[in-house]
């Protein structure tokens, strides 16, 4: 029987971080679903279009994952629909942490057969956040270490286009 893993995220713009979670989850599952949201509550740099796309081929070296569209409703549902036995979360600190353990309580009500997974940031990721990518890049920050590639383009792409 295969496992399989629900990774979802807003992932505006997806780092390194995401990356290296993604690639440590393949490992242990043998399909990951990388589920792209929209989060209402902050301004996207990317539509969900533009994340797809980068995410894909950010991961296109990982032959067990996947990039789908979350459009709304509890991320526990999408688990059910798609068969997922687990959750996938990365921590980077105690605040995560907190944020992370109500989530995966609330989560294990709403269906106790789906578990939640959490890896832990690897330590050269730990202060990672697609916020924090978004100010140093918004300020000409160089941010080429921190994204692959792609989004390392596509982002500095956005920042010129918003100056002109």
């Amino acid at each position: 029987m295969s496992k399989v893993a629900l990774f979802p995220g807003s992932f505006d713009p997806f780092t390194n971080g995401h990356v290296d979670t993604v690639e440590r989850a393949a490992k242990v599952f043998d399909r990951v679903v990388i589920a792209v949201a929209t989060n209402t509550s902050k301004k996207s740099l990317f539509n969900t279009g533009e994340k797809m796309e980068l995410i894909q081929q950010a991961v296109a070296h990982i032959g067990n994952v996947e990039v789908m569209e979350h459009s709304g409703g509890l991320t526990i549902s999408l688990a059910q629909q798609i068969g997922a036995d687990a959750m996938i979360r990365g921590l980077r600190n105690i605040q995560d942490f907190e944020y992370e353990m109500n989530i995966a309580a609330m989560n294990k009500l709403q269906d106790a057969e789906i578990e939640t997974v959490i890896l832990m940031a690897s330590e050269k990721y730990r202060f990672l956040s697609s916020s924090l990518i978004k100010e140093v890049a918004s300020f000409g920050g160089d941010i080429s270490e921190l994204v692959p590639a792609n989004v390392n383009h596509a982002v500095k792409e956005k920042y010129n286009n918003t100056e002109a």
